[in-house]
């Protein structure tokens, strides 16, 4: 009786370790739902995270669970993950999401989170236990997502230019002021429903783990999926503004025509990879529709050095958040 206390502890201690990254993610990626939306005017800081918050917890009667049944049951072969494994996780996603905050760079809460995973089960039993295809799909989605959403945004930009050429620039920027209320929400409500899943899958990950959940589940506990919704928007809601600075106005500088269509092409691109079950970045989407719509002007129009150094983030997030979390695996065994 004493052990089943102690692990349950251990697992109460855990999901709230969870929603703290589930939290942290919401606050990190705050900047890709309203970094366009605040910089080009049409809303005020403020109005923009009550807005994003709300589409984001939206999204819970939206989307199936197909991204937390890739985390939760795709990426480790079942009955490898323990309570230790979540930790290492857990801990490894955290600290480089705290890292990329401090520093202002927009990295990705998904693939901290899944080189999180990774770190902790290569420590505990090495690469055999890991599910290539899960894996492979991940890393796969963090050239396609960037690269989908820069080819959507540039080609709505390209399409908008067009059909409005004969319009007087005064209308355009009236009617995409109002637009990109719709494309702003439709990109919250992407956001919120790849990465609360994310979290809810890891959750889910350690209930099958220590037998509170049972391995043929088709859907989590519900109450994991109203925590994490929860948690995501709350974490909107407090928003971060080192992040916003850089992805509204460091990369390129946007009007609300070319706000409407880096959100646009951003959320197309959430909506497939949340329907295809793969957790992708919210941030590397928005950064590549955003350097999209910039790049239709002129390529000087993109502040090329800074998105070099968003990428170069990108490359270091999965092996630094898998190194963190190896440690903090090893660093867990001594401690419970």
């Amino acid at each position: 009786m004493e052990h089943v206390q102690t692990t349950l502890w251990v697992v109460v201690l855990l999901v709230a370790l969870a929603l703290v990254f589930d939290f942290m993610n919401g606050f990190h990626d705050a900047a890709n739902s309203i970094a366009t939306v605040v910089s080009t005017g049409v809303l005020k800081p403020g109005q923009a995270i009550l807005f994003a918050a709300f589409f984001n917890v939206v999204a819970i009667f939206v989307f199936q669970l197909s991204v937390a049944a890739t985390v939760g049951k795709g990426i480790v072969v079942p009955g490898v993950v323990d309570t230790h494994v979540v930790f290492g996780a857990l801990i490894g996603a955290i600290t480089w999401n705290v890292i990329t905050w401090y520093y202002g760079i927009p990295s990705s809460s998904s693939h901290a989170l899944i080189g999180g995973i990774v770190g902790a089960v290569i420590a505990k039993s090495g690469t055999s236990t890991l599910v290539s295809a899960g894996i492979l799909k991940t890393v796969i989605f963090i050239f396609v997502s960037p690269l989908l959403g820069f080819a959507l945004g540039s080609m709505m930009m390209v399409l908008v230019a067009w059909i409005f050429r004969r319009t007087r620039p005064s209308r355009v920027d009236k009617w995409f002021r109002r637009l990109q209320l719709v494309s702003a929400g439709a990109y919250s409500l992407g956001h919120g429903g790849n990465d609360a899943q994310k979290t809810i899958g890891i959750i889910w990950m350690l209930l099958m783990a220590t037998g509170y959940a049972a391995a043929g589940d088709k859907a989590p506990p519900s109450w994991v999926i109203v925590l994490c919704y929860t948690s995501i928007g709350a974490g909107t809601m407090f928003g971060g503004w080192r992040i916003v600075k850089t992805m509204g106005q460091r990369i390129t500088k946007l009007k609300p025509v070319g706000g409407f269509c880096a959100e646009t092409g951003g959320a197309i691109t959430l909506f497939m990879a949340t329907a295809l079950g793969v957790p992708v970045s919210t941030t590397h989407t928005i950064t590549g529709a955003i350097v999209g719509v910039g790049s239709t002007q002129r390529a000087s129009a993109v502040r090329w050095g800074v998105a070099g150094t968003i990428i170069w983030a990108w490359i270091f997030t999965i092996p630094a958040s898998a190194f963190v979390a190896a440690s903090a695996y090893w660093i867990s065994l001594q401690v419970f």
